[in-house]
């Protein structure tokens, strides 16, 4: 019984006893589960699950009903479920998750909101706090009315998208109808967000280029490094182009029409950028959304980690019911058209990038959140593993040849290549003394295909030039 119950709970905290002169130690877990997802307390169960037993249920009950009553507030929903397992008494305390938040631990001269990370209950930092405290009163961020009034601020780029995108003007009472401004022309946090003018300072994305396959020294290790700040729609097309102009789009080469192979799907990227923007913390001082490009992968990370508590890591995506941190940018952006439907983001992200020339199941876009962040890591289909022992029928596809001694050729670059050589070395090894000739027959289609690449590619020309076998960890 205890196991099925375990599974059925959304968190969990086991106690051996309950403790009455520290309960902190368990009520700051209430406090917890109440400002998340809910969650149930086990009491006479160790945390290797093995049930223990209490002396006395009855008094245990009656003791956590008082504790709770005195020292959480406002006063959470609980309901206490008296368990027996293996013959030992046991209580269950399954815990709401509550509308009124934020819901406090006050007691021995201290009033603390908690929170869960993993599978701790921490202190809620300052901005969590305030999160809290709007989603208590039923507003958000972005439905917060501002010392801005629209008549000041543009929106050039809001109404040229709008008209583009759903062939509709955007009208003046559009703005207080989708909740940009209010009545008296005063703008909302959302309304601010899509001014053509930088007014709200967490409104940046800042991307990178990696060289390799981990971060390094933006000066040293970065192939292009951009910062951005501005409104959201300016901020998701210079995203999607950012990601672009750092991509390439392969082909292979069939008998009467020719495959293209992106690295990464449009519309997955799309998604992604647009999930970024619209569920991210905009509390978080000094916040930005942040890409890092590598060469096998793409992560696209956002301030703020679940809304309403958990990590995307414990849920099943085609099943997740939508919670939107940011409801009136959301609608915004479904208006636009840049949401298929509500709450069906990241099932897109993995639909559209499965329809990709190459895919496999690992390929397949990951999710993950803390309780501070949420990333989305796409991965570059056309970032093969180790040539050194790849079928010689992929590495005649990958670089569009039907010739049998050139595949021979294209392998043993691929092989020799596998620490860094110059052109000179490579024709060398070959066998070849006219660098043009051999550049054009198979370090170019090489190149191409995204099997081998530069060590310099912001210098192609460079006299240092190397290249290098594209091979995964």
């Amino acid at each position: 019984m205890i196991e099925q119950l375990i599974a059925e709970a959304t968190e969990c905290d086991f106690k051996v006893a309950l403790e009455t002169k520290k309960p902190k130690s368990w009520l700051k877990s209430v406090s917890a589960f109440s400002n998340g997802i809910g969650g149930t307390l086990f009491f006479g169960v160790s945390d290797d699950r093995e049930p223990i037993g209490l002396s006395d249920v009855q008094k245990d009950a009656e003791a956590i009903s008082r504790l709770i009553k005195e020292r959480i507030t406002p006063l959470p929903q609980f309901i206490l479920k008296p368990l027996q397992e293996d013959g030992k008494n046991l209580l269950a305390l399954e815990v709401s998750p509550g509308r009124s938040t934020p819901y406090y631990y006050k007691a021995d001269g201290v009033m603390e909101a908690y929170i869960r990370v993993g599978n701790e209950s921490v202190i809620a930092p300052d901005y969590i706090v305030n999160e809290l405290i709007l989603k208590g009163t039923n507003q958000s961020f972005d439905t917060l009315t501002t010392d801005a009034v629209k008549k000041d601020y543009s929106f050039t780029l809001l109404e040229a998208t709008y008209l583009e995108r759903t062939g509709l003007r955007f009208e003046p009472s559009d703005y207080v109808s989708f909740g940009l401004a209010d009545k008296n022309g005063v703008l909302t946090n959302a309304g601010k967000l899509m001014t053509d003018q930088h007014t709200v300072y967490n409104s940046r994305m800042f991307c990178t280029r990696w060289n390799g396959l981990e971060k390094g020294s933006i000066f040293d290790d970065a192939l292009d490094d951009k910062e951005y700040e501005g409104n959201l729609i300016y901020l998701l097309k210079s995203g999607s182009e950012f990601i672009r102009n750092n991509s390439k789009v392969r082909f292979v080469k069939e008998a009467q029409y020719r495959v293209d192979k992106p690295d990464y799907a449009e519309r997955a990227v799309t998604e992604a950028l647009v999930n970024a923007l619209i569920h991210r913390d905009y509390i978080v001082l000094g916040s930005e959304i942040h890409i890092d490009m590598f060469d096998d992968r793409v992560e696209i990370t956002s301030p703020g980690g679940m809304f309403g508590g958990g990590s995307i890591q414990e849920y099943d995506i085609y099943s997740i019911r939508s919670m939107r941190r940011n409801p009136v940018i959301a609608d915004l952006f479904h208006r636009m058209k840049y949401m298929e439907r509500r709450g069906s983001g990241l099932r897109k992200i993995v639909s559209e990038t499965e329809k990709l020339p190459g895919y496999t199941e690992a390929y397949k876009p990951e999710f993950s959140s803390t309780a501070t962040d949420f990333r989305v890591l796409l991965k570059n289909v056309n970032y093969h593993h180790d040539y050194s022992i790849m079928d010689i029928n992929q590495v005649k596809t990958q670089v569009k040849t039907q010739v049998k001694t050139q595949v021979t050729t294209f392998d043993e670059i691929l092989i020799f290549c596998s620490t860094p050589h110059s052109k000179a070395e490579i024709a060398d090894y070959c066998g070849y003394k006219n660098n043009k000739n051999f550049t054009k027959k198979y370090l170019r289609p090489l190149l191409d295909s995204g099997t081998l690449k530069m060590t310099i590619p912001n210098k192609p020309n460079s006299r240092n030039q190397k290249y290098i076998t594209v091979r995964t960890e």
